[in-house]
């Protein structure tokens, strides 16, 4: 889970990263990729290796197959998208170095779907104010990011706590009136669980909300079970990553307990499934895509191009949020008449009223809104698939 952290270590680094500066921030990358017209040259941070390699991957896959699609068609208004992704292994000191080279030495006009929450906030004092160069649609973020909104910020990312506040709602629409929410212990993910009370209390008053926090990364869920069952609570949330809510299923299935479960969108994965297995029926979560199981044309499309152009990647969640991210780019690129420099594409962003991706939300986007969305999508496991229920739901408003 990714959330604000300014790594430790961030301020020594930002010492060297002043050295080069004064170079960068008065570069024109008027000449989209690097000075050649007939490209768009963006880059992007992601870990392909290390502990969270499980999620660059294949992000990476997905936004891949998407350009290599456009490309294929002649490109965003004839101009073909140049990529350069580098493995950052989820470590803040290395994004910023990587950010160095991406705005200093390859010249790219924008950073577009790379990943992170604290190794974006690292690299933001660089890219962002000294470079002037807009990072868009990030995997990660936090609140403080758009408001206010930062110059050059934008995002595609319904934010945890709206994610939070959506199964919140979705449980009591159900009918729960008491609700216990199991979360991790570190403070980012008790912050995502306290926006549950408020919104299901806002659905009905009269609802019940606790919580019950669990050790970081623990195996045994065999007291977390218990606990639950003498909670006698009617629904469960669980804010934990994929392998923990899938150690929850399986110690619930092992003794017996059976209650509606709900989750936010990191649980809403194909690892939990494959971790859970059958414990894992009937769970409902929200995502930030459509299922990539969903029929769709616009699903369609992608699990087609995944085949084309990166075959033997998986076609899950992960891959359609790196197609969606690079879609809602080429999307808003199109727009923008001219030459594609850094300064274009942040215009064209607050001009980018509504643009949609088809699997994912529609993006509305301005110069006092840089968020493009907070509604998510409902996902349930349905004979072992994550299968998407109804539309895009936009969740009660957090106060």
């Amino acid at each position: 889970m990714r959330r604000l952290r300014r790594a430790a270590g961030t301020t020594a680094v930002l010492a060297v990263v002043a050295l080069t500066a004064n170079a960068c921030a008065d570069q024109d990358s008027a000449g989209a990729g690097g000075g050649n017209p007939s490209e768009i040259h963006i880059g992007a941070w992601l870990p392909l290796t290390g502990a969270t390699a499980s999620y660059g991957v294949p992000e990476k896959a997905g936004a891949d197959a998407y350009f290599k699609m456009v490309n294929a068609q002649g490109g965003v208004n004839g101009r073909k998208i140049r990529w350069t992704v580098r493995d950052n292994a989820a470590d803040p000191q290395q994004t910023v170095q990587i950010a160095r080279e991406l705005v200093g030495q390859d010249k790219v006009v924008a950073i577009v779907n790379a990943n992170g929450t604290s190794q974006a906030e690292a690299a933001f004092p660089f890219v962002l104010t000294q470079s002037k160069v807009p990072v868009l649609n990030e995997v990660g973020g936090s609140e403080s990011w758009y408001d206010p909104p930062r110059p050059g910020l934008f995002g595609t990312q319904t934010l945890y706590e709206d994610q939070a506040a959506a199964v919140a709602a979705w449980a009591v629409q159900d009918g729960a009136k008491k609700i216990l929410v199991v979360h991790s212990d570190p403070a980012a993910f008790v912050n995502v669980a306290e926006q549950v009370e408020p919104v299901a209390k806002k659905v009905n008053p009269s609802v019940e909300v606790d919580r019950l926090a669990v050790k970081y990364q623990t195996t045994d869920y065999t007291p977390v079970i218990s606990k639950v069952k003498a909670a006698k609570t009617q629904a469960v949330i669980l804010i934990l990553t994929s392998p923990e809510a899938a150690a929850f299923m399986k110690e619930a299935k092992l003794q017996g307990l059976s209650l509606p479960t709900y989750a936010y969108a990191p649980v809403a994965a194909e690892s939990t499934i494959s971790l859970a297995k059958d414990a894992a029926e009937g769970v409902k979560a929200v995502q930030l895509v459509k299922a990539p199981s969903d029929p769709d044309p616009a699903v369609k499309e992608f699990r087609t191009a995944m085949a084309k152009y990166e075959p033997g990647q998986d076609a899950g969640f992960l891959a359609l949020w790196g197609w969606s991210n690079a879609k809602v780019f080429a999307e808003i690129a199109r727009t923008v008449k001219g030459s594609v420099t850094s300064q274009a594409i942040s215009a064209a962003y607050q001009k980018a009223s509504t643009v949609d991706p088809g699997v994912s939300p529609v993006m509305k986007f301005s110069t006092s809104g840089h968020l493009g969305t907070r509604s998510v999508q409902r996902v349930e496991v349905k004979n072992g698939v994550w299968t998407s229920v109804g539309d895009f739901y936009t969740p009660p408003t957090r106060d």
